[in-house]
């Protein structure tokens, strides 16, 4: 892999405010070297984090006024109809009702070739823990059913790397955690660290074994050490605000690093923070943190295996404030190459 990408290449992760689908490709694929179709929460309730990939799943009630999703155990046959859709490598596609933003990408790129694609899919984690049911507990804690949101999750992402391999030579998938911040905190007591590496490792695998390359998002401080371990290739980070956090895990990270992997540093902030600071900043504290996880881990590839992305995704910033973000990041690029 690490003669795909190039050091520094810039990408971003899932979501962008934009109302408008086609705006908000245009706007990716001028910028990024590494395109990835847009989440648009702002557009459609279907398109937040959860609910963009809740399409399939047995028992599935939505609130349409309320701007709700959830589940709701029935007598029907529902559960077996889904086992019996799932063969070996199953595939489920994403519709344009969820994802105007990626049907979008896919008829703005058709008559071109990329290097490079990326697509996303909502961790299983946070999924399982994010998605409720009828009487408000998590589905995480319904064996059954967290069973079937992984195994979903899953075949969405090897259908992302079908349809996008038809454009690109290689293609990124992301497996977005934003719960991993929290794992280890009185609300999520009960979450066992061997289930946590067991769904990571399942989805890492259906994306290797579909030809995908997988990456992992988290934008806050995690375990980094079980976050390796899953056999994931990239690994992103908030290094703006969490750079810390990471920089104790010098072995595994060394580790990681020998073993082809790619550190992703989201270095372009997606708080209010990105209206004070400027892309000199930005390249000066990234070319800070670079130099000393270099120095802890005594290992040049620190540099040559990096890419550049926002913290998180943009989403909840104004149209404006994302165009800036996604700026922020090429010019943090061009002044790592200069």
């Amino acid at each position: 892999m690490s003669t795909i990408i190039n050091p520094f290449s810039t990408t971003g992760i899932g979501s962008t405010p934009h109302t408008d689908p086609g705006e908000a490709c245009a706007l990716i694929e001028a910028v990024f070297d590494i395109p990835f179709w847009p989440q648009l929460p702002k557009y459609s309730f279907r398109e937040s984090m959860v609910a963009q990939y809740t399409e399939g799943m047995p028992f599935l009630k939505i609130d349409e006024a309320g701007r709700k999703i959830y589940v709701e155990r029935d007598n029907s046959d529902q559960l077996d109809r889904f086992y019996e859709s799932q063969t070996e490598g199953t595939r489920i596609a994403i519709s344009e009702d969820y994802a105007a933003g990626l049907h979008a990408f896919l008829r703005s790129i058709k008559h071109r070739k990329f290097k490079l694609l990326k697509g996303h899919i909502t961790g299983p984690l946070t999924f399982t823990l994010g998605l409720k049911d009828n009487r408000g507990a998590a589905i995480y804690f319904d064996e059954e059913l967290r069973e079937i949101g992984s195994m979903l999750l899953q075949a969405k992402a090897r259908w992302q790397v079908d349809i996008l391999k038809q454009f690109a030579d290689e293609v990124i998938i992301f497996v977005d955690e934003p719960i991993f911040s929290a794992i280890g905190s009185s609300a999520y007591l009960g979450v066992s660290e061997d289930e946590i590496l067991r769904m990571l490792r399942d989805s890492v695998s259906s994306i290797e074994d579909a030809g995908g390359i997988s990456g992992i998002h988290c934008c806050g401080k995690a375990d980094w050490k079980l976050v390796i371990e899953s056999g994931v290739r990239i690994l992103n980070f908030d290094a703006f605000d969490y750079f810390d956090t990471l920089s104790m895990y010098t072995q595994e990270l060394k580790g990681f690093l020998d073993r082809g992997g790619y550190l992703a540093w989201g270095i372009v902030p997606t708080s209010e923070s990105v209206n004070s600071i400027s892309d000199s900043d930005l390249a000066a504290q990234l070319k800070d943190r670079v130099s000393k996880l270099h120095d802890l881990t005594k290992s040049d590839l620190v540099y040559s295996q990096a890419l550049i992305t926002p913290s998180c995704g943009a989403g909840s910033r104004t149209v404006e404030e994302a165009t800036k973000i996604f700026q922020l990041a090429m010019r943090v690029k061009e002044a790592m190459m200069g």
